[in-house]
């Protein structure tokens, strides 16, 4: 990292606790905190919003709230849908592979799919997805551990992050809060985007089903921008007009099996 860089890491994790402890910030007061101009505040902003980490305001700009559903709410919402999805995912995986399993209820789905006799390395930071997992007599678990975040279900703390570092999965299964075509996958939660960010980091493949209410949603934090080496498997009834998009860009798509539910119809 060069000199430059640490000055604007520097200032950026100034500017991130300040919003966290103050809820805002503005661009003259930073500015003289750090001598510097309202010109090189305000581009600090615009890097740290396009990561989702603040909202930009006239002179300034404000602390992004996450807020996402409880996963033990999510477990009872669409579950013929979500055993779909997973049932499309646990077709493309293989024997051997390292596998890490992300939080969600979908994931879950896919942990309950999985044949016992499938050997493979499963990695998940999900204690009731490992619970599932444990099941399985031909997976080898390894549970990432640290403090449980009640709304996502999953341990998302430095403790977690250490042991994420850890590791190099085959293929990340990625949970995800929301999808567009410009920003790609993001999450509710900040602490929760940063976990899956470095697990995407960590695995040569990534892959995401996505039920069809997420696509055109954004979340505040941004986790997987659209490309390599992100796959998408996508429900049989997903809005055409989006997954046509998706494929028009080169996206690798799955279409999960057909369900008796009618197209999501987007909004005129």
């Amino acid at each position: 990292m060069s000199k430059t860089e640490h000055f604007v890491s520097e200032r950026q994790a100034f500017i991130l606790s300040e919003l966290e402890t103050k809820g805002r910030v503005i661009a003259q007061e930073l500015a003289q905190t750090f001598s510097t101009s309202e010109d090189t505040i305000r581009r600090d902003l615009r890097e740290m919003a396009a990561r989702g980490e603040c909202e930009r305001v006239y002179g300034g700009a404000l602390k992004t709230t996450g807020i996402t559903t409880p996963l033990q709410t999510r477990l009872t919402e669409k579950t013929d849908r979500k055993a779909l999805l997973a049932q499309k995912v646990v077709s493309l995986l293989s024997e051997g592979m390292v596998v890490f399993i992300d939080a969600g209820s979908t994931n879950l789905a896919v942990a309950r799919q999985i044949p016992q006799d499938l050997r493979l390395t499963a990695i998940t930071n999900t204690p009731i997805i490992a619970a599932e997992l444990a099941s399985k007599s031909g997976v080898d678990l390894i549970v990432i551990g640290g403090k449980v975040d009640a709304n996502v279900g999953a341990s998302i703390d430095a403790t977690a992050l250490r042991q994420l570092e850890q590791v190099r999965p085959d293929l990340c299964i990625l949970g995800a809060c929301g999808m567009t075509l410009e920003h790609g996958l993001a999450a509710d939660i900040y602490e929760d985007a940063v976990f899956k960010r470095l697990a995407c980091q960590a695995s040569a493949k990534i892959l995401a089903a996505i039920t069809r209410e997420k696509l055109g949603h954004k979340a505040a934090f941004n986790v997987c921008d659209l490309g390599d080496p992100l796959s998408l498997i996508l429900e049989h009834q997903a809005n055409p007009v989006f997954s046509d998009a998706l494929i028009a860009r080169g996206i690798e798509i799955h279409m999960a099996a057909s369900a008796s539910l009618q197209p999501v119809i987007p909004n005129s």
